[in-house]
């Protein structure tokens, strides 16, 4: 009895797990962004000036909240360091643990119906998540193997190769997973190397520099430099990784056939873009990055033209009656929903969308078109083996009843 309650309990519980951790990933990738995006612009904003301490590489006069605000940035670091010295980590750490807890909840958990998808690969869950598991951890060794490399003496070559390697991860992930799981997938590519960055190369380098101090050492100047790098890597990956993040709200991207294309039409127009922000926020000149407007339309309307809608309609053909319209419906739809799914993992409709009635499927014709003539998005998963000529007879009828 209990056994059967508790069964009966565990969608609620997974969705209040899903929501909360979900609101602490916002929380602490809002903080860390945050940081992020407030040292970028400080680091570019700096000025060298006639009184300066000594060792001071440049220094920002800031305003906000009603205070002023004078920054110092040494070259390497000061002679002696305070005691209250404020480290910035736990804001990247907790955004990828919170981010990997959502995965597992939301994916992981449901692998068989959110993560595959039988007519892009027929895998069981099991290799589903191994392939997510191996994956998001070979791309922070690869990565971290051309920074360290001769070729991250290059950057623009070193550029071109990260952006490669994103491309790369992204064609296997569509080509293995279903479209949601799929850019998810790539958005957690990304936020794993960000947050690597952070654990693994920025912290320790600062403790080294840190460690020579306390010695009286001199600290060695390239630890500050390489954390500078993946610094900069890091919030130029930003604004494309929050798409990533946000994707599985819009079939025309996770439906797209091709959507590692557009992935990196994103991560070009994303990047575009920040470094436009970035020049704009220190004062820059406007004609030495008004490249970035033109750049940022171009890409960003080459992936609208690329996701504009297909017809899907079989023009000219018989419309199906109403009642087979409610057969096909009952077959691929209502499992999930309906008033009382019938779906082991939904507890209620999902969104609050039923279709039990041809009221109902009337009342969201625009939805349904979107989703399941539009796009391949739902059924999710295709889980129920949905042809394309049952979509198209179906985008007919819909179509109709405008």
């Amino acid at each position: 009895m209990s056994s059967s309650i508790f069964a009966n309990m565990l969608p609620f519980i997974l969705d209040w797990l899903n929501l909360l951790i979900r609101w602490a990933h916002m929380i602490v990738g809002i903080g860390w962004i945050g940081a992020s995006f407030y040292f970028v612009a400080l680091d570019f904003s700096l000025k060298q000036r006639k009184k300066m301490k000594d060792g001071v590489l440049g220094t920002a006069w800031e305003v906000h909240g009603g205070g002023f605000y004078h920054t110092e940035k040494f070259t390497v670091a000061p002679d002696d360091l305070p005691d209250d010295l404020i480290w910035y980590k736990w804001e990247a750490y907790l955004t990828w643990f919170t981010g990997i807890a959502l995965m597992i909840v939301q994916f992981y958990w449901n692998a068989e119906l959110y993560m595959i998808d039988r007519n892009i690969l027929d895998i069981a869950p099991v290799v589903a998540i191994v392939y997510s598991v191996v994956s998001l951890t070979a791309g922070w060794f690869i990565y971290d193997a051309l920074c360290k490399s001769d070729i991250g003496k290059n950057t623009p070559l070193l550029m071109g190769l990260v952006f490669l390697l994103i491309l790369s991860a992204s064609y296997f992930y569509t080509h293995v997973f279903s479209g949601r799981a799929a850019l998810i997938h790539v958005g957690a590519f990304v936020g794993t190397i960000m947050a690597a960055n952070v654990f693994a190369i920025i912290i320790p380098n600062q403790k080294k520099i840190v460690a020579s101090l306390l010695k009286g050492e001199k600290p060695n100047a390239k630890y500050g430099k390489i954390g500078k790098q993946r610094s900069i890597h890091n919030t130029y990956l930003t604004l494309p990784v929050l798409v990533m993040m946000v994707s599985g709200h819009y079939p025309m991207i996770t439906g797209h056939a091709t959507p590692w294309l557009l992935v990196g039409l994103i991560i070009l127009g994303g990047a575009f873009l920040r470094h436009l922000l970035i020049r704009h926020e220190v004062g820059d000149p406007l004609k030495g990055y008004a490249w970035t407007i033109p750049a940022i339309f171009v890409t960003l309307s080459i992936a609208m033209y690329l996701t504009m809608p297909e017809t899907r309609l079989n023009t000219g053909k018989k419309l199906l009656s109403n009642a087979a319209i409610m057969t096909m419906v009952e077959q691929h739809c209502t499992t999930c929903h309906s008033a009382s799914p019938s779906h082991e993992d939904f507890e209620d409709a999902p969104k609050g969308i039923s279709l039990d009635n041809l009221q109902e499927i009337q009342k969201y014709n625009p939805l349904i078109m979107k989703f399941a003539i539009q796009s391949d998005y739902m059924p999710l998963g295709n889980e129920t083996n949905m042809s394309e000529a049952d979509r198209k007879a179906l985008g007919d009828w819909l179509a109709a009843q405008h």
